[in-house]
């Protein structure tokens, strides 16, 4: 037995209220089914879309004129188009593709696009998710293969200069995440274990280590190592002068209390030092932390360090302990970082996020971020300007 037909009847126009109702309203007169709804507002003008099922085809002229009548007061526009049995979209598989950069342009909007329909996309939905601090498009993608579209929008990204993410859509996107951050050059705007250096007159040694290090050249423990032994001697004061100058990087604390207020849980995993990260962490109300422990005698460093290290496994093995604690899953964890010793936390996560990272990198990560602003992975996981701004209002207003 075949399918009853389906309409779409369209309602467009001058938005105002009541619109919606007296729509349904008329409907309701018809006698027929609702199957589907959208309704898109933008600069006050309006565009409501309803399938319908029930409605019989010869009549469609005469109901549109019905419909038109009961919503005449509105001053909108109805008409009636039978829609085919083909599959349902809704069965297909979906995606999300967002856009960022310091501007997005004509010619990269339709970049974009044409490379979703080559790869066999629909794009269903597109909203302006921010124009500041940076500018970010959202596309609901319908159709298409995960991989194939990763691919070409990936080479549309490098020929546009802009950032370009594409994901699995669906329910998973609203539940409960873990979020990990790497600290230095991520959360923290440069690398700690440099400005200790500088306290101790050995800079240039241990900035040309960590340089090797973050770009894979030499193992993170060897050079954590090396590193630490060159700073033996440093007294404690030194690294309460080091906490005091530290810097959060631009849209770090939007970033972590917009995730708080959705009921994210958040995370640090550092393969810098317990004694200079844990009071920004307790600070910023984080939920995790796992960085390495310098060893102090005296009330001085020893060049040592304490306990296990935590290097590129041992930040992947955080990820998966804080995420059992929290009763996250790992598909719905999401790992930001910039450096090699990030690579496995990335690959373990469901989302890992390269942020300002190394070539080596960025060509591992599901995505990368080349802009200077931390909150601009709000828009990755579909959150607008407008809703942080909306939730700092309500916040100040006292609500919880």
């Amino acid at each position: 037995m075949s399918a009853p037909l389906s309409h779409l009847v369209t309602v467009s126009g001058r938005d105002g209220p009541g619109i919606a109702e007296h729509l349904f309203q008329a409907l309701g007169a018809q006698g027929v089914d609702v199957r589907d709804v959208e309704q898109i507002r933008i600069h006050g003008r309006l565009l409501l879309c309803v399938e319908v099922v029930g409605l019989v085809s010869p009549e469609r002229d005469s109901v549109r004129g019905d419909l038109a009548s009961r919503l005449a007061a509105d001053n909108v526009e109805v008409s009636i188009t039978p829609l085919a049995s083909a599959e349902d979209p809704r069965e297909r598989d979906r995606f999300l593709v967002t856009v960022l950069a310091p501007e997005v342009t004509t010619s990269t909007l339709a970049g974009v696009t044409g490379r979703i329909a080559l790869c066999g996309g629909n794009i269903e939905r597109i909203v302006r998710l921010a124009a500041f601090p940076v500018h970010s498009f959202e596309f609901s993608v319908a159709g298409g293969d995960l991989d194939q579209l990763r691919r070409a929008l990936a080479d549309e990204a490098v020929r546009r200069e802009v950032d370009i993410a594409v994901q699995v859509d669906g329910l998973h996107r609203r539940a409960k995440h873990l979020i990990v951050l790497d600290a230095d050059s991520t959360l923290l705007q440069g690398e700690v274990i440099d400005l200790l250096a500088e306290q101790c007159g050995c800079g240039a040694q241990v900035a040309a280590i960590t340089e090797a290090a973050m770009a894979g050249e030499i193992d993170f423990e060897q050079a954590l190592r090396q590193r630490v032994q060159l700073l033996a001697g440093l007294d404690s004061s030194a690294l309460d002068k080091v906490r005091q100058s530290l810097l959060l990087t631009p849209g770090a604390r939007t970033l972590v209390r917009t995730l708080k207020r959705l009921g994210y849980e958040t995370a640090v995993v550092s393969g810098g030092f317990s004694q200079l990260i844990e009071p920004l962490v307790k600070e910023l109300e984080i939920d995790h932390l796992a960085a390495n422990e310098l060893e102090m005698k005296d009330g001085a460093l020893t060049g040592g360090l304490r306990g296990p290290i935590v290097d590129r496994a041992g930040k992947a093995e955080a990820l998966i302990r804080f995420a059992a604690a929290a009763g996250v899953p790992r598909s719905r964890t999401i790992a930001v970082g910039d450096g090699a010793n990030d690579l496995d936390m990335l690959a373990a996560a469901g989302l890992g996020i390269a942020f300002n990272a190394k070539p080596l990198v960025r060509q591992a990560a599901d995505t990368s971020l080349s802009v200077p602003f931390l909150d601009a992975i709000l828009f990755l996981l579909g959150i607008s300007r407008g809703d942080v701004e909306t939730a700092d209002q309500l916040d100040q207003a006292g609500w919880q």
